[in-house]
């Protein structure tokens, strides 16, 4: 049994296919629209294989910004190293997207970063 993919509503769409895509090597599939409803959806799939579901809807609202809800926390992207880790923050960073946590080497020996996308979720960059 594995994990056939994960789905997160989103307000932008567009924005978010393209972040996925740009800064972690998505390859978007076509996307589905169905007209009688408006939703809206893109598959992304990343080099391991894991898959994305961006999907938008009318009655989507932004989530309120906290640092703690229930539910999801964070997706999780191993880039191979510590200065993979630091040279994507900085160019997250530069490119205006908010670093939520700076690079470190966390308590329990993790080298992470936490940044948000285009929505406000919660994306950790690790070795």
């Amino acid at each position: 049994m594995h994990i056939e993919h994960v789905a997160i509503w989103t307000c932008k769409l567009e924005a978010q296919k393209t972040f996925y895509e740009t800064y972690f090597s998505a390859q978007a599939g076509q996307k589905y629209t169905n007209p009688k409803t408006q939703f809206e959806s893109y598959f992304l799939i990343f080099s391991g294989g894991a898959r994305l579901e961006l999907m938008r809807a009318p009655d989507v609202i932004p989530s309120e910004s906290a640092s703690r809800l229930a539910g999801y926390a964070h997706l999780a992207f191993s880039v191979g190293s510590k200065e993979k880790v630091d040279r994507l923050t900085a160019r997250l960073e530069a490119d205006g997207y908010r670093i939520a946590g700076q690079p470190r080497l966390t308590g329990d020996g993790y080298y992470e970063s936490v940044i948000l996308d285009p929505d406000g979720n919660r994306v950790e960059i690790t070795i």
